[in-house]
């Protein structure tokens, strides 16, 4: 790649020759030494947003029962069970593909949980905008204080 005749752009006609060489061990070692010096490595690990969500739900006020809206990816049974055992009633939207639900009929069957799905589309569809009018699904700003302006600017729209 620092080769000076190399031309990035020819770069998807020799992509399965590069991919398969040393080149593309080097270049990604090399963007991994980067990340870790730059401190900007994330500790993801599939369960990472819903283990967020749950420290979040901690931090909720008072003693009364409430209600925690979420979408299809936080129907687990370790999630929903950690929401019970908080007093949380989970308003997670059901995955029902090629499984049951941790959701069971004791929350789908009221009246209150239905009337959260409807209010939870419409939150979903105003990020859709923020994403696909608003500019923010691919950022070109870096950095939080940048990023903030714009999501409140594009909120404020």
């Amino acid at each position: 790649m620092d080769d000076p005749i190399c031309d990035a752009t020819t770069f998807s006609k020799n992509r399965e020759r590069l991919l398969a060489g040393d080149i593309a061990d080097a270049f990604f070692a090399a963007v991994l030494q980067q990340s870790r010096q730059r401190d900007t490595l994330s500790d993801a690990y599939g369960r990472a947003e819903r283990d967020a969500a749950l420290l979040m739900a901690e931090q909720l006020p008072g003693r009364h029962r409430v209600t925690l809206a979420a979408d299809k990816g936080y129907d687990t049974r370790e999630f929903v069970g950690e929401l019970r055992g908080m007093w949380i009633t989970p308003h997670v939207a059901r995955n029902s593909a090629h499984r049951l639900s941790a959701v069971d009929r004791r929350t789908t069957r009221r009246p209150g949980y239905g009337l959260s799905q409807k209010k939870r589309k419409r939150i979903e569809e105003v990020f859709g905008w923020m994403k696909t009018v608003g500019l923010l699904r691919k950022l070109r700003h870096r950095g939080l204080e940048r990023v903030s302006w714009m999501f409140t600017f594009t909120a404020a729209a």
